[in-house]
């Protein structure tokens, strides 16, 4: 059986250019999981389970509302509230998997498809480190090699950025590479620039072990470096603002605006 779920090495890399210029990058990698192979996958997989101890595991608890509820359903749930339909299509989630039963994925990536094929919506779900979550949901009613979406910030996320900001997403389907950009401006102006790039790789018990061993506890490093990258920002003089309270609903709805498959929140 021929998989569509991956995996993808690469790197993280953040750029900030306002009101202090800070960058860092970091090596990483992804799983690009078809959520209709979940069962096939943890079949063929030793080091790779569902809701259950491994190396390496998918939690419907690590994504979503935290429930139990399978993430399938969830992010179908997402697509009906911004009237979006994908008729039983193909879902394929771009996250960092629970590593030896810890995880944390600053954002994971829902890519929604019809049942032709075509990309229907992105489910883009961001997390913070006071174990917060939120979604926003952008359909895509036109075909493009590239996509291109813009949105309002509505999550709090880092203590040391403004929350109104304008958040603009760059990023192609994952084949043979996986490209995601994503800028944050205010007033018109670029404040920091974040990527992650990765090349893909066959998804065994092989390339995971190999994964492990050259990038081990991926999602605790994650987490550590968020809190070194802020603590050198504060030492820059940056000023921390105020969490306010997380919005009152799990996501936010999106909107085309042009034909450049453009965003705006609701």
């Amino acid at each position: 059986m021929m998989f569509r779920s991956a995996l993808y090495v690469g790197a993280v890399t953040h750029r900030r250019v306002r009101p202090k210029v800070h960058q860092f990058r970091y090596r990483a990698f992804w799983l690009l999981i078809d959520l209709d192979e979940v069962t096939a996958l943890t079949a063929r997989l030793k080091l790779f389970s569902h809701n259950r101890f491994n190396l390496f595991a998918l939690h419907e608890a690590d994504l979503g509302d935290g429930s139990p509820t399978p993430l399938r359903i969830q992010a179908e749930r997402l697509l009906a509230e911004a009237g979006i339909e994908i008729a039983g299509g193909a879902i394929r989630l771009l996250c960092m998997p629970r590593t030896l039963g810890y995880s944390f994925n600053p954002i994971s990536i829902y890519y929604c498809h019809r049942p032709g094929g075509e990309l229907a919506a992105i489910i883009y779900e961001v997390h913070n480190t006071f174990g917060e979550r939120h979604s926003y949901v952008a359909a895509i009613e036109a075909n493009s090699d590239e996509i291109r979406q813009n949105c309002r910030k509505v999550f709090y996320v880092s203590p040391f950025m403004d929350m109104d900001l304008a958040y603009h997403f760059r990023l192609t389907e994952p084949a043979e590479r996986v490209a995601v950009g994503i800028n944050a401006s205010k007033d018109g102006e670029r404040v920091l620039h974040a990527s992650l790039a990765g090349l893909r790789r066959e998804l065994t018990d092989r390339a995971l072990l190999r994964i492990f061993l050259a990038i081990p506890l991926i999602t605790a490093k994650v987490t550590l470096a968020i809190h070194w990258e802020a603590l050198r920002l504060w030492l820059k003089g940056m000023r921390m603002r105020t969490r306010p309270a997380a919005p009152a609903r799990h996501a936010t709805p999106a909107i085309n605006t042009s034909n450049r498959i453009d965003t705006h929140v609701l």
